[in-house]
């Protein structure tokens, strides 16, 4: 079965929107305050391409690739995971109407909410870096600045794969003035993630959080260092969940790559915003930050963090950056997808090949299972597949090695299908 992404459908968000990634700022100093009564600075608008096209941002070699991610339409392999967040308060504690028709005092609402970013920005903002990343030596070399974020305190730092990829040294600078060497632990095969690795004492860390409970409406904070000024915060809600974006490096020299299942915000991200952390209002990293749309405004994007967490454990503990393997190429089902494709269920995911693109990968998980194109997988290990849990959602938890059950239709029957789960190979088109 061969599945037409070219197909029309009217504001459909299952359709991926254009994406520049906002990633390291080429040959800009960090932005530092002159006066410490001086508290406001004029902000500088990103340029939109006149004629919409996805792009990412300059990065640490101006032209940066985004990896692959798998089982998703583009010719992804195996998880990329749907997340959502601890719901957040709809009401600060504290402010009630005393009657259903008493309106709730506005200063007490904008005190309470100002003091939650505060607070959530004081527990996560010391332990967002600068990363200043060169490529090409010392000399004549060209030299880009993105974000990163510590999250344990034996210096490791989850940031974005384009802010370091291909960087030939690292900076990386704390809030408190210190500044460390970094080193690339991994770059993630699934996603636009990387681990990087300093060397020091007494490192601050930031509360991490989970993607499973994530409410759109709930308050959304960016840190990091947009343009180069330095702990940057800017503020927002979650505007969607499982988001699909394209996107492809500044100059267009490659073609564009698709994410799936992201946050979605409406909080500022900027140059050099990449990688670093969007926070709750509990002060909890809950995604990083990754690119942002360059045709509209306020349509920025995150990585859950729930999707980094795998990586950032796999580092702690000295193993390699590692990602489970299917082999398939899907389209996950919707209602629309299964009336226009005429499917005999409106949930799971339907193997399909693309053009030019087998929907089996040769040689791998899902071929040596007995996959084939046109399956419907319902669900996996007995979970459902919906649309809050796709199937990459639910693979990117297992690990490379593990056996999972597929139940699938094929030729209105049902049957069990065991496949044991490879590793992501770092590139396959």
């Amino acid at each position: 079965m061969t599945y037409d992404p070219n197909r029309s459908a009217d504001h459909d968000p299952t359709e991926p929107v254009e994406v520049q990634h906002y990633g390291p700022v080429a040959g800009r100093e960090p932005y530092r305050e002159p006066r410490p009564e001086s508290h406001a600075w004029r902000s500088r608008p990103a340029q939109v391409p006149a004629q919409g096209t996805a792009r990412r941002g300059p990065g640490a070699a101006s032209i940066v690739a985004i990896a692959v991610v798998a089982g998703i339409v583009s010719g992804a392999l195996s998880a990329a995971a749907v997340s959502t967040l601890m719901a957040e308060p709809q009401q600060p504690t504290g402010v009630v109407a005393e009657s259903p028709g008493e309106a709730e005092p506005v200063s007490e609402l904008r005190i309470a909410e100002s003091s939650a970013v505060i607070e959530a920005v004081d527990r996560v903002a010391p332990a967002v870096v600068l990363i200043s990343a060169v490529q090409g030596g010392l000399l004549g070399g060209a030299t880009g600045t993105g974000s990163g974020v510590i999250y344990d305190a034996a210096g490791w730092i989850v940031t974005n794969r384009h802010v370091v990829e291909d960087a030939e040294t690292l900076t990386v600078a704390l809030s408190d003035g210190r500044t460390f060497d970094g080193e690339i632990y991994g770059i993630d095969t699934l996603t636009d993630l990387a681990i990087v690795k300093i060397e020091g004492s007494d490192l601050p860390t930031a509360p991490i959080g989970t993607s499973r409970e994530l409410t759109p409406g709930q308050l959304a904070i960016a840190i990091g260092n947009p343009l180069g000024y330095e702990n940057t915060v800017t503020t927002g809600i979650v505007s969607g969940l499982g988001r699909i974006i394209n996107a492809s490096d500044a100059n267009q020299a490659s073609a564009p790559e698709t994410l799936r299942n992201l946050i979605q915000t409406d909080a500022a991200i900027n140059p050099g915003n990449s990688g670093g952390p969007l926070v709750n209002s509990a002060g909890q990293v809950i995604g990083i930050n990754t690119a942002v749309s360059t045709t509209a405004q306020g349509l920025g994007f995150a990585i859950p963090i729930d999707i980094a967490k795998p990586i950032m454990a796999q580092a702690v503990d000295g193993d390699p950056i590692a990602r489970p393997w299917i082999g398939i190429r899907y389209v996950p089902i919707t209602p629309a997808i299964a009336d226009e494709q005429d499917l005999p269920v409106d949930f799971g995911a339907l193997v399909a090949s693309q053009t030019g693109a087998p929907a089996i990968f040769p040689d791998s998980p899902a071929a040596a299972a007995g996959l084939q194109d046109g399956d419907i997988i319902v669900s996996l290990d007995g979970e459902q597949i919906t649309a809050e849990a796709d199937l990459s959602t639910l693979i990117v938890g297992h690990a490379p090695g593990d056996t999972i059950t597929l139940r699938v239709l094929r030729d209105n029957t049902t049957r069990e299908i065991e496949v044991t789960l490879g590793e992501l190979p770092p590139e396959t088109s």
